[in-house]
């Protein structure tokens, strides 16, 4: 960031935007309490988020049913501090002075919530990382 004043700002990539990026973007503003500006997307967006993906943040009392897929748009990239892509191999563009991490997750695509919650609750604790990195408290750790 280069005015440590301004609110951060973090980009979720992955290839559908139906499951791993949206349960860390949904996660991310959950346990920021509004403290970071939280974006999603993917380089080929699904029609909807995954249902296991869904029922598996519910779990945790995090609703993101109202939540689509969205294409990943240079602007997201450009506008964010923080760009963390998750298999998105090369679609994602690349800007100096940008801080990105690639997270190697399992794919929960197609998956039930079984399989699904160990992807979760990794996601939940580099959020948790994440946070730390940003110097921003969790608020429902």
């Amino acid at each position: 960031m280069t005015d440590r004043t301004a609110q951060p700002s973090v980009l979720f990539v992955c290839v559908h935007n139906a499951g791993r990026s949206q349960m860390a973007a949904a996660y991310l503003a959950h346990l920021s309490g509004g403290a970071v500006e939280v974006r999603s997307a993917g380089s080929a967006p699904a029609d909807q988020v995954n249902p296991s993906a869904v029922a598996a943040m519910a779990e945790e009392d995090i609703d993101i049913t109202a939540e689509t897929p969205k294409i990943l748009t240079t602007d997201a990239v450009r506008e964010s501090d923080v760009v963390i892509t998750m298999g998105c191999g090369d679609t994602c563009p690349i800007f100096p002075g940008k801080r990105y991490e690639d997270w190697e997750l399992a794919d929960p695509a197609g998956k039930g919530v079984e399989a699904v919650r160990p992807i979760r609750d990794e996601i939940r604790q580099r959020v948790l990382g994440l946070l730390e990195s940003l110097d921003v408290t969790p608020v429902d750790a």
